[in-house]
This record gives C-alpha cells, sequence and structure tokens, in this order.
C-alpha cells in the first residue's frame, strides 16, 4: 500500500486540505469539490457519506441526495477492502491509502478506479476521490508522449548537426566530380548521390521544422481549418472518397496558430486517405470531420474548462496493430514507402497549442482525437 499524497489534479489540489477552517462552514466548503472531474466523496469514520460531488454522481447513477447518508462500502464491489482502507485512514496507519477498486454503478457494469483515501483536517472525516484507471492511463500517455516530443526536439537538433554539414560535402564532391568526368553514364551515378543528398536534406528539414519556424498567433476557426483540409484532401482524391462534416457550428474561435492546425490536421486526413487506398477502388471510402465541445476535461495534468474536441474518423482497415502504440514516434509508418513523418509533426503542432491526440483503432473504424484548450 503506498503511502503517498494524492498526486496533481486529484482532490488534495482544489486547496480543500489547506482551506482556513473559518472559512469552512458543514457544506459550502466542500461545494468546490463539484469542480473536479473525479469522483469525491466525504464520508465520516464510519464511512457514511456526507457529501457527494457531481462526478460522483454521474459514475454512480444516483443523485447527491440519494448517496449522501448511505454508507459508501455499498457502492464497492469488495465492501471489505474498501472499509479496511477507512480504518487505516482513521487510525493515521497512513497519510493517504491508494488503491484498486471496483465502483458499482446503477444498471452498468462495475467501474476499475483507483481509489484514494485520506483524512482531511475535519476530525473523523475522510475524502474518498475514485480516479477512473482509463482516465489514469490516459494521463500517462499524454506524459509519456510530452517525454518523447522532448526527446525528439533534441534527437532532431543532433542529427541536424551531426547530418547536414557531411551531407553538404557529398553533394558539392559529387557536382566536382561531375565536371571532371566526360562520360554520360558515369554522370548518371553522380546525379544519383546528388538527388539522394538532397532527398536526406529535405527530410532533416521536415524533421527540424516545427521546432525552428516560430508560432504566428492569431484567432482561429476551427471550421475554416477543416474546410481549408476537406478542399485539399477532395482535390487529391477526387473519386471514391466522402469526406463529410459533423460540426458544432457554436465553438468559440481561439487563438492559435492557423497555419500549424492547417498542417496537423492535413497530415492526419491525408494519413486516413491513404490508408482507405482499397475503399477508394471501391468507391466507399469515408472520412468524418467532426467537431464537439468536450466540457471538465483533463489534458496533461490542466484541467480544462472548454476544449476542442476534434475528430478525424475513418472506415479504413485500422492502425496495424504492431506499430499502434509507436504510431506518433518519427519515422514509423504503417504503409510502405511513407515517411512516418506526417503524425509526429501533427502530435509536435498540436502539442504547441497546449492539446492532445488520441488513437482509437480497429478495423472498419479509426479515430483520431484532437484535444485543445479553449478560453
Amino acid at each position: 500500500m503506498a503511502q503517498r499524497r494524492p498526486t496533481d489534479g486529484h482532490a488534495a489540489c482544489i486547496g480543500y486540505h489547506t482551506m482556513p477552517a473559518a472559512h469552512r462552514s458543514s457544506r459550502t466548503r466542500l461545494q468546490a469539490l463539484d469542480l473536479l472531474v473525479t469522483p469525491v466523496a466525504v464520508v465520516d469514520a464510519g464511512g457514511v457519506v456526507r457529501f457527494a460531488n457531481a462526478a460522483l454522481e454521474d459514475a454512480v447513477g444516483l443523485p447527491s441526495r440519494s448517496i449522501e447518508g448511505t454508507a459508501l462500502t455499498h457502492y464497492f464491489a469488495d465492501a471489505a477492502a474498501f472499509q479496511h482502507a477507512l480504518e487505516g485512514a482513521h487510525g493515521n496507519q497512513f497519510a493517504a491509502l491508494r488503491y484498486e477498486a471496483q465502483l458499482r454503478r446503477l444498471g452498468g457494469e462495475p467501474w476499475p478506479v483507483h481509489a484514494i483515501v485520506a483524512q482531511t483536517e475535519a476530525k473523523g472525516e475522510l475524502i474518498v476521490e475514485l480516479v477512473p484507471l482509463e482516465q489514469q492511463a490516459r494521463q500517462e500517455r499524454e506524459e509519456r508522449a510530452a517525454n518523447q516530443a522532448r526527446a525528439h526536439k533534441e534527437l532532431f537538433r543532433n542529427l541536424a548537426h551531426e547530418i547536414k554539414n557531411p551531407l553538404g560535402g557529398i553533394r558539392g564532391a559529387a557536382q566536382l566530380l561531375e565536371m571532371e568526368i566526360d562520360s554520360r553514364e558515369l554522370r548518371e551515378y553522380t546525379q544519383v548521390i546528388i538527388r539522394e543528398a538532397d532527398r536526406l536534406q529535405q527530410l532533416v528539414d521536415r524533421l527540424l521544422a516545427p521546432h525552428r519556424r516560430p508560432q504566428v498567433v492569431g484567432d482561429v476557426n476551427i471550421h475554416e481549418v477543416c474546410e481549408r483540409v476537406r478542399a485539399l484532401i477532395a482535390a487529391e482524391f477526387p473519386r471514391g472518397l466522402a469526406v463529410r462534416r459533423d460540426y458544432d457550428i457554436s465553438i468559440p474561435d481561439f487563438r492559435g496558430d492557423r497555419e500549424q492546425l492547417i498542417q496537423a490536421l492535413l497530415n492526419i486526413v491525408h494519413n486516413a486517405a491513404q490508408a482507405l487506398g482499397q475503399r477508394i477502388a471501391q468507391g466507399d471510402a469515408e472520412i468524418v470531420l467532426r467537431t464537439r465541445v468536450a466540457r471538465q476535461i483533463t489534458i496533461g495534468k490542466q484541467r480544462c474548462r472548454l476544449a476542442l474536441d476534434l475528430h478525424v474518423i475513418d472506415n479504413g482497415p485500422g492502425v496495424p496493430e504492431a506499430i499502434k502504440d509507436r504510431v506518433f514516434d518519427p519515422l514509423v509508418s504503417g504503409r510502405e514507402g511513407g515517411s512516418g513523418l506526417g503524425l509526429t509533426l501533427a502530435q509536435t503542432f498540436v502539442q504547441q497549442h497546449h492539446g492532445v491526440i488520441e488513437l482509437d483503432s480497429r478495423p472498419g473504424r479509426t479515430d483520431f482525437r484532437i484535444l485543445i484548450p479553449l478560453p
């Protein structure tokens, strides 16, 4: 059993434990817990619920007035384990206990959660936070992606330094050699060297592009971005591919780099279109651009009141299982001849807008989800 305080984004972060007692009336002091996206309950030493936040209402499927006054153990598949956690916290055996549990829900399957139990400053009172395992896994993926992006940035800089100078020397030597050769057949070999050197130079430039160019921030209308990408894809794939709109026109403008977002979305949609080759030939390929507003969502470790929720959904074969966890890594491609840079650059541009890209893929349906905070 880990002896630790709740991590960032959990109940301790809202200042509940540090709030001066003089400012905390019996219920008003708990209202801030309703702002959390994770289910939270405040219970007495016996496990009877004194307060249930809105997220716990949604999770259990009951209003707070039905939860409050009942034993919280009723909502756990393993009531004995939860009771043991309560007794340990009340007996000062640990600062905060975290363990995996199953939360019962009205008319639904049990919900796997991390249960965090800790004392509050009020005597005989405990706070219980239930972090969905899925949310925990998503936060870990986002943190891992951010760390990888920082590592990639450093790698690209080192590559540029190690490759560009020798590459320039190779190209220059090939040009000088070509000037000394009279044979047309031998000149074809020097042309191969020059063309391949140029190709490698372009590859390095593409790797460095998102880190070289400063952001040009302005007001961005996401539907103008979507329509620009839609027009480009329609021009490249005029037959056999339908790009459908499913827009929420209430989404407000936000501050961002319009060109970066166009490039990020274009890379994702273009990647989807290329994966739909067989269906395009059959004439039933489809890509859906769907925009929504996500509310009370956590991106990374930051809680956002509102966020852009943009989906690119295709009916293709799905991302190969072997690369699904590495699809945003540079030079990883599921398509023969692919550079493996499109999704890497898309992820970099979205991260520069403090957002994330998520992937859900299975045969017949692949969904790239872009989340970006809104004002």
